[in-house]
């Protein structure tokens, strides 16, 4: 899957694929048919960088459903030849996930396009998914036949359906089906189970990896071989040198973290790292300016684990160099700093918006940091990345920074939050959104009575007005 190409955040378009509360609110009082085009825009061209984190699914069909949305351009994406061709999960998941929330909302249109598709479409396990959750029992049946028809039943496709049984994300279709007396239907489900039980048996007792009682050398090579074929295997290799190094071994493991092979390297410095070793941090440095990319990488995020003091004093003094220890320091001073580190933290923060922009893998923790430590300063550089990030997890920390920065938070995002695409950024306008807005009280009514809302949301509004939503 490509990125995908994010409007600016200035335009209905652009706020609706970042799935911010503004695009709702904007969406709502834009001319229906140009909402409409923006929406199914994004439920049929996914706008997440990550689709399998990002929420957007609920966000959507709750706008369908305030703008009373026809479902034709999304009948048409699941049901175009493309479907079998690019058949890639990601091109029609977001799709299938809104149909989802719109037939637990009682949307018999979104319900029957979900068992079209489960019994014709490429994409048909999510579909399956989705029904597993919304269906009743006689939909699920009705499916049985189309399903299993799906696999030939030679050896091969009896093997591939025991797989697809064994890693079924929801059984209760398949549950229903293994007592189906239908001939071809129930028997064979129930006999795809017992070979997909034996199978996940037999994975789980086949051994992988070294054990307590292989040498450190053996533990070294093991991690090279992974390396060599792809693999980064340092880390449950360093693992397994908690297992099996003794005191005597300590040197050869700082020879390796010296100049040992890369994935011994790589191994030895999450080991020592790990263990606070007095020579660990000299390591890390010297493997930043001499290492592999690989051994740089590992390195770098040795480091970041490191809890001791030595290791927060060391970030001090590598916080102002302009490489990725550098950035690496910021980000341990993000999170373990005090106070007096408040300044090297916000000049992390913006170098990072600045040279990197709002999108900067770095910001995640140092944004969180710049709330932790109450950087008030920081809450102009917060509220940039908050309207200009695409990640909707990423605009969420930064909210929360924010409620922790910025004294005007409540009266201001925090009121846009109520509608946004995560959970968790609604929660937290939940317990700050000020009530003197009559938007905030009518939204929060709306979410106390959603089912489909998430338990600690409506936790968050309990806590606020309590069971009665009595908000005076």
């Amino acid at each position: 899957m490509f990125d995908p190409v994010i409007a600016p955040s200035g335009t209905l378009l652009g706020l609706l694929q970042r799935g911010r509360g503004d695009g709702t609110l904007h969406a709502l009082t834009a001319p229906r048919a140009e909402a409409l085009a923006a929406l199914n825009h994004c439920v049929l061209r996914d706008p997440r960088h990550d689709w399998q984190v990002e929420n957007r699914s609920l966000y959507y069909a709750r706008l369908f459903l305030d703008l009373n949305g026809e479902l034709d351009a999304v009948e048409a994406h699941l049901f175009d030849p493309e479907d079998h061709l690019e058949t890639d999960e990601s091109r029609t998941g977001l799709a299938l996930a809104v149909l989802g929330h719109l037939a637990s909302y009682g949307r018999r249109d979104a319900l029957d396009l979900l068992r079209r598709y489960a019994a014709q479409g490429a994409n048909w396990a999510w579909a399956l998914d989705e029904l597993a959750l919304r269906d009743d029992d006689a939909g699920l049946r009705a499916l049985a036949a189309p399903v299993l028809a799906r696999f030939p039943a030679d050896p091969e496709g009896e093997a591939e359906l025991a797989t697809v049984v064994r890693d079924a994300f929801e059984p209760r279709p398949w549950r229903l089906w293994a007592e189906d007396p239908r001939d071809g239907i129930g028997a064979r489900v129930r006999a795809a189970h017992e070979t997909g039980c034996f199978d996940r048996w037999q994975r789980q007792m086949r051994p992988t990896g070294p054990r307590p009682g292989w040498s450190v050398s053996a533990v070294f090579e093991w991690a090279q071989q992974g390396l060599d074929r792809g693999a980064a295997l340092h880390v449950p290799a360093a693992r397994c040198l908690v297992a099996v190094a003794g005191p005597e071994d300590r040197p050869e493991i700082l020879l390796a973290a010296r100049a040992g092979t890369d994935g011994a390297r790589c191994t030895a410095l999450r080991y020592l790292a790990d263990g606070n070793d007095p020579e660990a941090l000299d390591l890390v440095e010297a493997a930043v300016a001499d290492g592999t990319s690989v051994v740089v990488e590992a390195a770098v995020d040795a480091f970041e684990r490191m809890r001791s003091v030595a290791a927060v004093d060391r970030a001090r003094g590598w916080a102002q160099r302009p490489d990725v220890l550098g950035a690496a320091a910021g980000r341990v001073l993000a999170c373990r700093g005090g106070a007096q580190d408040s300044p090297l933290v916000l000049g992390a923060l913006r170098e990072a918006v600045r040279g990197e922009g709002p999108d900067a893998p770095t910001l995640w923790t140092l944004v969180d940091g710049a709330g932790r430590l109450g950087i008030a300063c920081a809450a102009p550089v917060l509220r940039h990345v908050y309207r200009e990030t695409a990640s909707s997890h990423l605009r969420g920390r930064a909210a929360r920074a924010l409620a922790a920065t910025d004294p005007s938070f409540a009266t201001g995002f925090a009121v846009e939050c109520l509608w946004d695409c995560e959970e968790t950024t609604r929660e937290l306008a939940a317990r700050h959104a000020e009530t003197g807005d009559t938007r905030v009280v009518e939204r929060l009514r709306r979410l106390a009575a959603d089912p489909a809302e998430e338990d600690e949301v409506q936790t968050a509004v309990r806590s606020r007005f309590g069971p009665d939503m009595s908000a005076g």
